[in-house]
């Protein structure tokens, strides 16, 4: 697989974002960045091992942890021993519903820090109060949009 040098660019961005993001080692970052900007039928093992330039033992751990988190998936071609791997179908989905759950982990914090500072800070309570709603009301839009979206990617899935 030649690589342009745009595409290794691209696959770097997305395998830094990859990492801070979805809190993947580096070499699962750029696995997963390198099937993102790949065709659809996807790539063998020893395609990404190369372009990766890591160890068949690093590149079959990385590949066994996006596909055990439902990121990649693999498949074979009659005749043909090889599996290609490329991006879950529906990778989206999965990525949108772990965001949604870490919003509600930040809007439970951010009512229990409202409640803290409300008993044992009223005078900031009252001076912040609207900061700590107006945030509060934010991420639950957030997350209604999460939803939305959410469902209408699955609409796509009931359709086939």
């Amino acid at each position: 697989m030649e690589a342009t040098a745009i595409q290794k660019q691209l696959i770097e961005e997305i395998g830094v974002v990859n990492e801070n993001n979805l809190g993947l080692s580096p070499l699962a970052a750029r696995i997963y960045a390198l099937l993102i900007t790949s065709s659809y039928e996807g790539l063998t093992f020893e395609e990404i091992r190369e372009f990766i330039g890591a160890s068949k033992s690093s590149v079959s751990v990385n590949l066994n942890v996006l596909t055990q988190l439902k990121y990649i998936e693999y498949y074979t071609k009659s005749g043909d021993r090889k599996r290609y791997f490329k991006v879950a179908k529906y990778f989206q989905i999965q990525a949108l519903i772990r965001h949604r759950d870490t919003l509600d982990t930040q809007i439970k914090l951010l009512v229990k820090i409202n409640a803290f500072n409300k008993t044992n800070h009223p005078e900031k309570f009252r001076d912040e109060k609207s900061f700590g709603v107006l945030m509060q009301d934010y991420l639950k839009e957030y997350q209604k949009l999460i939803d939305t979206t959410i469902n209408g990617m699955s609409s796509f899935r009931l359709a086939e």
